[in-house]
């Protein structure tokens, strides 16, 4: 079983790592960091680097494919025609479609999740509309046929762990939680957006704009691109 793990420059690292700690655990898992080309892959944060080991063109056929998202890249990527075009066509052939974080806009600039329920992280749920997806913003993962969205980075180990018991039944997957010792107890209860005070939200925004996640200018260039192509579906289907 074949699972290829889009990894881009700019890429957010745990949106990747944390569903591959558990996906890598599968019966018979064979996993690939796909890119362009192989070699070096320097993450958000400029310094932690992962690294492609396949390219686009060795994996023409996985079993699932994985697109994590970024809070500083994900309006260039989603830009990236030869990383949708690859999208596209692996697509009609996975078992398993998966994005975590705004992972999911980029599969939505693909055309994947047109007409489909899928959510991402807080900041990046109204980039969907456009796009023609229903987001759902109180939904940690959610799954729409073969298509299986996650929330904001921490939520890929939930994704992971919500595959393995797809895949290879709940007691499998039990196993595999309790391999990572996944235990969550968090110290503080302000994980999800309803759940934070007005001063963590507003630090929140703070925290992420030092560390150049979804900048204004990044919502910008995402919301444009998802105009952008809402307008030339619209345009495609008057023509015919």
């Amino acid at each position: 079983m074949q699972i290829a793990f889009v990894t881009y420059p700019g890429m957010t690292a745990l949106d990747a790592i944390g569903p591959y700690e558990v996906l890598r655990a599968l019966p018979d898992a064979e996993v690939r960091f796909v890119w362009h080309e192989i070699g070096p892959i320097t993450t958000d944060s400029g310094v932690l680097m992962l690294g492609a080991t396949h390219s686009f063109a060795e994996t023409p056929a996985p079993d699932i494919v994985l697109v994590p998202g970024s809070g500083a890249a994900t309006a260039s990527t989603a830009r990236d025609e030869g990383l949708l075009d690859w999208l596209r066509t692996v697509h009609a052939t996975t078992s398993w479609t998966l994005s975590v974080c705004s992972g999911a806009v980029i599969l939505a600039a693909a055309g994947l999740l047109e007409g489909k329920s899928a959510t991402t992280h807080w900041r990046a749920l109204d980039l969907l509309r456009p796009f023609g997806v229903r987001p759902q913003a109180d939904a940690r993962i959610v799954h729409e046929g073969k298509i299986v969205t996650a929330a904001g980075v921490s939520a890929g180990i939930d994704l992971g762990l919500f595959m393995a018991g797809e895949i290879a039944g709940r007691a499998y997957a039990e196993a595999i939680q309790l391999s990572l010792e996944y235990d969550p107890q968090p110290p503080f209860d302000s994980g999800h957006i309803s759940k934070a005070s007005l001063k963590t939200k507003a630090q929140a925004h703070k925290i992420m704009m030092r560390h150049g996640m979804f900048r204004p200018a990044e919502i910008t260039a995402a919301t444009r691109l998802a105009w952008d192509t809402a307008l030339s579906r619209l345009s495609a289907r008057v023509r015919e």
